[in-house]
């Protein structure tokens, strides 16, 4: 790929994770806990984020990060009908009351998951997915090597405790991070309380495990956890001013500690730090030549918002930005990736973002490609 150097002087301050936590203490009940920034990443506090815990229901955040990604390849719909298996419809736990032959729609099968945390309502899913629960955490443990994590394997789509089933403080934030990205889980997890089966003798009422949806402004998301081998865990998820926090607490004793930490962690994120979005995903970073496409040249522009995080009380440093471009043939689609942006602010973690083109370039047809021939001639570019 070829190589060109952007350099911007930037107001930008990466603070190092360890130098937080010489000075501060959060989540003090917690085994392990982390807080990070979803958009760009950057660690806030960590503690302990990289020993490993039962994660308990926090592992239906993959179980859902799944079931979102097949519904967006088409490989189910939200409005599909599932029949029940007895496996399903057997699991213990936190349950919707599932029952065999029952069929249920991935709509409300998703918001069984996400505002209940139904065992059975996971199982069911993923049989209807995978074909059975043993294949869908194949993909689970798949999916978990393809974000890069070390510390993760699952041995099953709920949580229940289970031998050689664990996870990571440091591991299930990032799998939000993942899931934050699809705005219509959010619209599920957000929910405080709904009703499955209305209007039928079987109607029941949910009400969300993660209580900070209604009592913490902001929280949107996104997972609790309690089994008697993991403890009370919770992945909350806030958005304030375009930032969006993300906090895991894992072993914490009781529910009201739980939350309690979790809305100091956020309390703390919200008033000491802010987002500033760089580059929009309108932003030009350069033009490209397109061979044999339509139109010569096309810009190039990142997937999404570059942000770098602040801390409010100090803002200077010099960032660079290092862009990678590959060579350009048509036809291309707004979202194929050609090439990559990577941030370098001084530190050690450098943060990279795809390139995408503004639109859609179409291949050139012979006579196009002769007219550009001939008026390259004229205007002096082809001697």
């Amino acid at each position: 790929m070829k190589k060109i150097v952007l350099c911007f002087l930037l107001v930008i301050l990466m603070i190092p994770a360890n130098i937080l936590g010489e000075e501060l203490t959060l989540s003090e009940n917690s085994k392990s806990t982390i807080m990070l920034e979803a958009s760009t990443g950057e660690i806030i506090y960590e503690h302990n984020s990289h020993e490993k815990f039962a994660p308990a229901s926090m592992t239906k955040m993959m179980t859902m990060l799944l079931i979102v990604e097949n519904i967006e390849k088409g490989v189910i719909g939200w409005n599909e009908m599932v029949t029940v298996s007895a496996n399903a419809s057997g699991m213990g736990g936190s349950q919707i009351l599932l029952e065999t032959n029952e069929k249920m729609s991935v709509d409300d099968l998703f918001k069984g998951i996400a505002v209940a945390s139904g065992n059975d309502a996971s199982v069911a899913l993923a049989e209807k997915i995978a074909g059975t629960e043993a294949n869908f955490v194949v993909m689970m443990n798949n999916r978990a090597k393809e974000l890069g994590l070390k510390n993760t394997n699952f041995k099953n789509c709920h949580g229940l405790d289970a031998a050689n089933h664990y996870s990571t403080a440091y591991d299930m934030a990032h799998i939000a991070k993942e899931l934050v990205k699809h705005d219509k889980v959010l619209e599920y997890t957000k929910i405080y309380d709904t009703y499955l089966r209305e209007n039928t003798d079987n109607k029941i009422w949910l009400v969300n495990t993660n209580k900070l949806v209604r009592f913490y402004d902001g929280v949107d998301g996104l997972k609790t956890g309690y089994t008697n081998g993991a403890g009370y865990c919770l992945t909350a998820t806030a958005k304030k001013n375009n930032m969006r926090i993300i906090s895991v607490v894992m072993g914490e004793p009781d529910s009201l500690t739980r939350n309690k930490e979790i809305s100091e962690m956020l309390d703390y994120a919200f008033a000491q730090y802010e987002i500033e979005t760089l580059l929009s995903t309108k932003s030009v970073l350069a033009k490209k030549s397109v061979e044999k496409g339509v139109k010569k040249y096309i810009e190039l522009v990142p997937v999404e918002d570059v942000n770098v995080l602040h801390k409010k009380i100090d803002k200077k440093k010099i960032a660079t930005y290092d862009l990678k471009i590959e060579k350009l043939k048509a036809p291309l689609k707004k979202g194929d990736v050609v090439g990559i942006l990577t941030i370098n602010d001084g530190s050690k973690n450098a943060r990279t973002i795809n390139i995408t083109i503004k639109e859609d370039i179409k291949k050139a047809n012979f006579i196009q490609l002769y007219a550009r021939y001939l008026m390259d001639i004229v205007n002096g570019d082809i001697k």
